[in-house]
């Protein structure tokens, strides 16, 4: 950067240098020819004067009249046409100049030498100007960059400090507008990541609270089992076990419902249009090389309670499945669904297959030779913020992200399609709700494990043992 910033100046300079200094030289040449020139007139027409009041009072012309030309001058004087009076010798390369009357005409040479020594002079003063101006063009272009680059500097060397977890002090202000605003959102993510590191060690310090006794309970009862004998006993021992076992995943539940609930404080009112663009923009490249149209449509100016980082993320992991396993167009289009922001995106592939179903979210499962954690992360991630990450059509796919509705303005206008690609449709067309998505309303994350949770804790020994076959299955 800071060779950029000095190469800019130094550019810049030159520039104005080229555009101000050559003119500047060349007007100075021009100038100091002109001023040459009249002066050697001024003595033609002075000489010339003198001779015509001699005539004119009947004195003789004699050398005198030449009295005030430079002893290097070259002049002649004619009288009638007959030379009167001459001096010095001819010159080469002269400024010459000629007087003339009816009766006289006075000729004067003076050296061009002089003359060349002053346009050199004004040349040369143009030139040191020049160099002084580059030199100080070098010295403002080494400040400015050192002003610019030490704050961005500073800034890479917390950032570093925060990416290992350092999140002590805030970042500090520069007086530049850009640097500033970069510090000021580095600020906010080091709240943010300060926040999160603080919800995972107070889900770790629970989780080893909670689930050691529980822990040394179960050991103790699986080694009773071991030790028996008596099959009644060991059926015994073995549904109390699995009773333990179902409490001890009621912990783990209430744990990440805890932790969630924790996380989802990050979660605020984001619109959702800006993330959406910058995605599209993001991916329009990939779509475009692999000769694949992608858009946007639907109701514009929508805000959804969530965190602009986790509906990136989200949104991504759509576009790159689509990109990766679909076909054809790949449309983004946005609605309002009573109290939620819906995010659809679908494209013209085969879909999911029909094995897979909604299998698809779970981990290391996948249709192809991916890894399988991509849409586990997605609805994690928009569990995380109190959304719900939906299969609602296999084929063709139609994945659907529902957002909690941001408290805000409720005017929404149609949308007119953003292509990134070829084949874009009419500004006019607006997105239609997908068929199965009202039949499967989204549920708080959160709702369904604590209903779980409920039953559990309220069923006896042989219900938990059929949960927990249930849950093994």
């Amino acid at each position: 950067m800071r060779r950029r910033v000095v190469q800019s100046t130094l550019a810049v300079v030159v520039v104005a240098l080229a555009l101000l200094g050559v003119p500047l030289a060349v007007a100075g040449v021009v100038t100091a020819s002109a001023m040459e020139q009249r002066d050697v007139d001024r003595v033609a027409s002075t000489v010339g004067a003198a001779v015509e009041r001699r005539l004119e009072s009947g004195e003789p012309v004699t050398v005198s009249v030449l009295d005030r030309l430079p002893e290097d001058a070259y002049a002649v004087v004619r009288v009638n046409g007959v030379v009167a009076v001459q001096q010095g010798e001819p010159q080469s390369r002269p400024v010459q100049a000629e007087f003339q009357s009816a009766t006289t005409s006075v000729y004067v040479e003076q050296s061009g030498i002089a003359l060349l020594a002053t346009q050199i002079r004004v040349v040369l003063l143009v030139l040191i100007a020049s160099v002084v101006a580059v030199a100080a063009a070098v010295v403002l272009g080494v400040f400015q960059a050192r002003r610019f680059a030490e704050p961005l500097d500073d800034l890479a060397a917390r950032a570093r400090r925060l990416g290992a977890g350092d999140t002590r002090g805030s970042f500090p202000r520069y007086e530049i507008a850009e640097v500033d605003e970069v510090a000021r959102a580095l600020d906010t993510s080091a709240g943010r990541v300060a926040s999160m590191l603080a919800a995972e060690r107070q889900f770790a310090a629970d989780a080893s609270h909670q689930l050691r006794t529980p822990l040394t309970a179960l050991s103790m009862r699986l080694e009773e089992i071991l030790a028996s004998d008596d099959q009644q006993a060991v059926r015994e021992e073995a549904a109390i076990a699995l009773g333990q076992v179902e409490r001890l995943s009621g912990v783990v539940d209430d744990l990440l419902a805890a932790s969630r609930e924790s996380r989802s404080g990050s979660a605020v009112p984001v619109e959702v249009d800006e993330v959406l663009t910058q995605q599209l923009a993001e991916w329009a490249p990939a779509f475009g090389a692999a000769e694949r149209p992608v858009r946007l449509e639907g109701q514009r100016r929508l805000r959804a309670v969530t965190s602009p980082g986790g509906l990136a993320q989200v949104v991504a992991t759509l576009l790159e499945n689509s990109l990766m396993h679909g076909a054809g167009r790949t449309t983004v289009s946005t609605r309002l669904m009573g109290v939620w922001v819906v995010v659809e995106v679908t494209d013209e592939g085969p879909g999911v297959p029909p094995e897979l179903g909604s299998r698809v979210f779970e981990r290391a499962v996948s249709g192809t030779s991916s890894t399988g954690l991509g849409l586990a992360l997605a609805r994690d991630l928009a569990e995380a913020d109190g959304g719900r990450l939906e299969l609602v059509r296999q084929r063709p796919p139609v994945f659907a992200l529902f957002l909690g509705v941001a408290p805000g303005p409720a005017d929404v206008a149609a949308a007119a399609p953003v292509a990134a690609g070829a084949g874009a449709s009419p500004a006019s067309r607006r997105a239609r709700p997908v068929e199965g998505a009202r039949r499967r309303p989204p549920q708080p994350a959160a709702a369904p494990r604590g209903q779980a949770t409920g039953e559990r804790s309220a069923s006896g020994a042989s219900s938990g043992a059929t949960a927990g076959k249930t849950q093994r299955r």
